[in-house]
C-alpha cells in the first residue's frame, strides 16, 4: 500500500523535528553545567528535548549537572533512561551496590513520586522485594498477637505487616556500615511504603508478603541476567565476553558487515544518536580524519552509535566508573587511536594514509574489528618483550629493568604492563599514553628489537657479574664501554670500577683532533677498534655487529662526544660520569 500525502508530510515533519532536537542536544552538551540545565528547563518542550537524549549522554548531563540540581531533568526523563542510569550505578560487576541503588531510587522519587511509585510498582516490583528483604525486616501480626513482642523499631500502616526499618536494626549491619546510609534506607522505604500503601493496600500487602519469600541468591542472578541483557544493546557486556575486544585477529579473518542502512530506510531505523563521544574526537587522529567523510552519509548515525558501543565495552573490559567527560574522553582517544592503527593495518604499507580508502573501510568492517586489528600489533609487543625477558641474558644475571637506561627501560616497561602503553616520555604532557598512530608502534618495536639485539650480544661476552649486594649501578652502555676500556688499558676483562687515573689517558686519547669550530668526536680509529673487539668476544662478524646495532653504537659514540666533548682529562669528575664505570 502507498503511503498517502499526509501521512508523508507528517513523517517528513516528525523527522525535522527530531534534526532540531539533536542540533540543540549538541549545542546543549558543549555548554557549562549551570548554563546547560538552564537552556533546558527554558526550553519549550523540555520534556521531549530531555527523553530525546541517548542515554550515554543524558548519564554524563546528570553527573556535570550535579545529582541534587538535576532533580527537575530527572522528572522530565524517561523510564529508559532512569532504568539506564540504575542498571550502571548500582551495580559492581555481578552484585548489586545497595547504598548507590538507595541514593538514585531516593532522587527518582523526589524527582516525581507518582510516576516513580507507578513504574516501581508496574516493572520493577520484584527488585523493590529484593531491596526490602535486603535491608528490612517484615513480620505479620498473627489476631492474638501483642505488637510489643516485636521489639522496638517495628512500625505498621495497617495493624497486620510490621517492619523495622535499618536505622532500627542496626544489630544485623555490618560493624562499618556508614549510619547516614542506614538513615537514607529508612528515609526511603518509609516514604515509598507509605505512598505503596495508601495508592493500593492490597498490592502493598501482597508485595511485602512476597518479599519475605525473597531467594536473594537467584534473585540477584536473575536481575542481573536482565541488566546485561538491556545493556548489550549499548556496548556493555559482562566482563569477560567483554575482554575479547583485546583478542587479536588476523586480517584474513576480518568479517564484513551484515547490515547497514540503506539510502532512505534512516527514518525507519531511528533511535538516539550519542553526541558526547563524536564531541571528544580529536579531529587530527586518523580515524576522525576519515570518519568526517562519511559525515553526510546515510550511514553516520549508525557508525556513531557503533562507537558509542565501542567504547562503552573498552569501559566494560577495564572495570572503572566512568562518569566525567574527561574521564570519557580518555576512552574515545583511546578507541579512535586504536581504530586510527587498524585503518593504516588494513591499507598496507603505504607513506601516507588515503582517508577516502580508509573512509570505505569503516563502512565495511564493524569498528570492534577493526579496533582488534589495531590493537593486536601493540599486544604482538607486548608478548615479544615477555617471551624475550623471560630467558633474557639480562633476567638469568638478575639484572633488573634499569639495566636498560631510562629510554630503554621506559619503552620496555610500558609493554610490560597488563595493557601495553606508549613510552612517551612527557612529550605530550605525560610519561605514558595509548598507542594511537602506526609510527607508535614502530618505534618501540625497533627499541626491543635494539634491546634484544644487546642482550644477544651479551649473552656471547664472557662477562662474570658482581654478587647483587656488590654490584654498582651498571647499564648496557657502561657495561660495553667499561669492557673496552679495560681491555685498551690492559685490565682484567671484568666490569669493574677504572680507577680515574687510569682512565684520563684514555679519555684523553679518545677524540679526533678537533679543527676550528668543530664539534668533539670520538676517533674513528676507536670505533673501529670497538667494533673489532666485539666481533672477537662475542664470535658475531663485524658486518653482523653492524648490521644489527650499527646505528645504535654510532649514537652511543655520538652521547660520549655531547657528554664529555668538552671536559679535559684533569676536569673528569667519577661521580658524574655514567657512561663509563669509575671509582669514586
Amino acid at each position: 500500500m502507498s503511503r498517502t500525502p499526509k501521512k508523508i508530510e507528517t513523517k517528513k515533519t516528525h523527522l525535522q523535528r527530531l534534526a532540531e532536537l539533536a542540533r540543540q542536544r549538541g549545542r546543549i552538551m558543549a555548554l557549562p553545567p549551570e548554563k546547560a540545565l538552564s537552556e533546558i528547563l527554558d526550553h519549550p518542550q523540555p520534556d521531549a528535548l530531555v527523553r530525546s537524549f541517548a542515554e550515554e549522554d543524558f548519564f554524563f548531563l546528570i553527573h556535570d549537572i550535579g545529582h541534587q540540581d538535576s532533580l527537575e531533568i530527572l522528572s522530565l526523563a524517561s523510564t529508559r533512561q532512569w532504568e539506564y542510569l540504575l542498571d550502571i550505578e548500582s551495580w559492581e560487576k555481578d552484585r548489586f551496590n545497595l547504598e548507590t541503588l538507595t541514593r538514585w531510587m531516593s532522587l527518582l522519587l523526589k524527582a516525581d513520586p507518582s510516576r516513580f511509585l507507578r513504574w516501581v510498582m508496574d516493572e520493577k516490583c520484584e527488585q523493590l522485594e529484593y531491596y526490602l528483604f535486603k535491608t528490612s525486616q517484615v513480620i505479620i501480626r498473627e489476631h492474638d498477637q501483642d505488637p510489643s513482642d516485636f521489639g522496638d523499631g517495628f512500625f505498621t500502616f495497617d495493624d497486620v505487616f510490621y517492619v523495622r526499618l535499618p536505622e532500627e536494626n542496626r544489630e544485623d549491619e555490618d560493624d562499618d556500615t556508614d549510619p547516614s546510609d542506614n538513615q537514607d534506607k529508612n528515609d526511603l522505604l518509609t516514604d515509598l511504603l507509605g505512598r505503596m500503601a495508601e495508592a493500593d493496600h492490597p498490592f502493598y500487602q501482597k508485595f511485602l508478603l512476597r518479599s519475605a519469600q525473597v531467594i536473594p541468591a537467584e534473585s540477584e542472578e536473575e536481575f542481573f541476567r536482565l541488566r546485561n541483557v538491556r545493556l548489550a544493546e549499548k556496548g556493555f557486556v559482562p566482563f569477560d565476553e567483554a575482554v575479547g575486544i583485546y583478542q587479536s585477529v588476523l586480517l584474513k579473518n576480518l568479517r564484513k558487515r551484515e547490515k547497514i542502512i540503506r539510502s532512505g530506510n534512516k527514518e525507519d531505523l531511528f533511535m538516539p544518536v550519542p553526541l558526547n563521544h563524536l564531541a571528544m574526537m580529536d579531529p587530527h587522529q586518523i580515524f576522525c580524519r576519515a570518519l568526517s567523510l562519511i559525515r553526510m552519509e546515510d550511514v553516520f548515525d549508525q557508525i556513531q552509535i557503533e562507537f558509542a558501543g565501542l567504547c562503552n565495552r573498552l569501559m566494560a573490559a577495564d572495570p572503572q566508573p566512568v562518569r566525567e567527560r574527561e574521564v570519557l574522553k580518555t576512552v574515545v582517544k583511546k578507541a579512535c587511536g586504536y581504530l586510527g592503527i587498524g585503518l593504516q593495518r588494513l591499507s598496507g604499507k603505504k607513506t601516507a594514509p588515503d582517508e577516502n580508502r580508509m573512509a570505505a573501510m569503516i563502512r565495511s568492517y564493524p569498528l570492534i574489528d577493526i579496533f582488534r586489528a589495531g590493537y593486536g600489533l601493540a599486544a604482538d609487543l607486548k608478548r615479544q618483550a615477555e617471551d624475550w625477558r623471560k630467558n633474557a641474558w639480562f633476567t638469568r644475571n638478575r639484572l633488573t629493568l634499569h639495566f636498560w637506561g631510562e629510554r630503554l627501560m621506559g619503552v620496555i616497561g610500558g609493554l610490560l604492563v597488563k595493557r601495553p602503553l606508549y613510552f612517551d616520555n612527557y612529550k605530550t604532557g605525560v610519561l605514558y599514553r595509548e598507542f594511537e598512530t602506526m609510527t607508535d608502534i614502530r618505534r618501540p618495536r625497533a627499541a626491543l628489537r635494539r634491546a634484544m639485539a644487546f642482550d644477544d650480544l651479551f649473552s656471547r661476552l664472557s662477562i662474570d657479574l658482581l654478587p647483587p649486594s656488590k654490584q654498582v649501578l651498571i647499564t648496557y652502555k657502561n657495561l660495553l664501554l667499561t669492557l673496552w676500556a679495560r681491555r685498551r688499558l690492559g685490565l682484567s676483562a671484568v666490569p669493574e670500577p677504572i680507577p680515574i687515573a687510569q682512565f684520563r689517558p684514555f679519555f684523553a686519547d679518545l677524540w679526533e683532533t678537533a679543527e676550528s669550530g668543530s664539534a668533539p668526536a670520538v676517533r674513528e680509529s676507536h670505533k673501529t677498534d670497538f667494533l673489532c673487539w666485539l666481533a672477537q668476544e662475542s664470535g658475531f662478524t663485524e658486518p653482523e655487529i653492524s648490521r644489527n646495532l650499527g646505528k645504535a653504537l654510532e649514537r652511543l659514540f655520538i652521547e660520549i662526544a655531547d657528554e664529555y666533548g668538552s671536559l679535559s682529562p684533569m676536569d673528569l669528575e667519577p661521580r658524574f660520569i655514567n657512561l663509563f664505570l669509575l671509582e669514586k
